[in-house]
């Protein structure tokens, strides 16, 4: 992996100094599948409370603990010794493909981690992230919108299987204190990953 062409993916929607503290992070978590909160302050010195709760602001790092199924609001994030980091399958094809070509391409990446499971319709699945990204406030979408686009994209017959396909790849998680909001009873509430919405769209 090349860090300065991560650097530049990253630096599309993020400061230069804060993409080249991400980029080196990012490569030790890909690499080696989770990086410790002492390699993360190796890595990039004093700021790494803020590089990792950037970091987790752009859902690139989730803290390995997680306080009941490992959704990302869950995961509290901790910056102290003995915490371990990790990223979600489609951050990692993120971060291979940038470190290749210095462009942050979601796209090519929610591909890639469909790919991945062995999703047999992946340019139908590419339109609903696409639609599901159009559609978001927030970064939020509910269940009776992914619906409603998995209908319009003749998916219809698979709503529950593809929701559990987008939470595996890591391009939705479930906000599960929105289930609480009165406003809200009868369908859940998704975080689409934010990294998702920015560079080459």
């Amino acid at each position: 992996m090349t860090t300065q062409k991560l650097k530049a993916a990253l630096n599309s929607f993020l400061k230069a100094d804060d993409a080249a503290k991400i980029a080196q992070l990012l490569e030790v978590v890909v690499r080696n599948r989770e990086a410790s909160y002492e390699e993360a302050k190796a890595l990039v010195g004093e700021d790494v409370e803020d590089i990792l709760i950037l970091g987790h602001g752009w859902r690139l790092l989730l803290p390995v603990r997680a306080a009941k199924a490992g959704d990302w609001e869950d995961r509290m994030l901790t910056a102290q010794p003995g915490e371990m980091y990790q990223s979600v399958n489609v951050v990692k094809h993120l971060v291979k493909n940038a470190s290749e070509t210095s462009r942050w391409d979601p796209e090519t990446a929610i591909a890639e981690a469909f790919k991945d499971i062995g999703e047999p319709e992946i340019d139908k699945v590419q339109a609903l992230v696409a639609r599901i990204g159009s559609e978001v406030k927030g970064h939020r979408i509910n269940g009776v919108q992914i619906k409603r686009l998995c209908i319009e994209l003749g998916l219809g017959d698979r709503v529950d299987p593809l929701i559990s396909e987008l939470k595996a790849c890591g391009i939705i998680s479930p906000k599960l204190g929105s289930l609480t909001d009165p406003s809200r009873i009868g369908t859940p509430i998704y975080e689409l990953n934010p990294c998702l919405l920015v560079g080459d769209r």
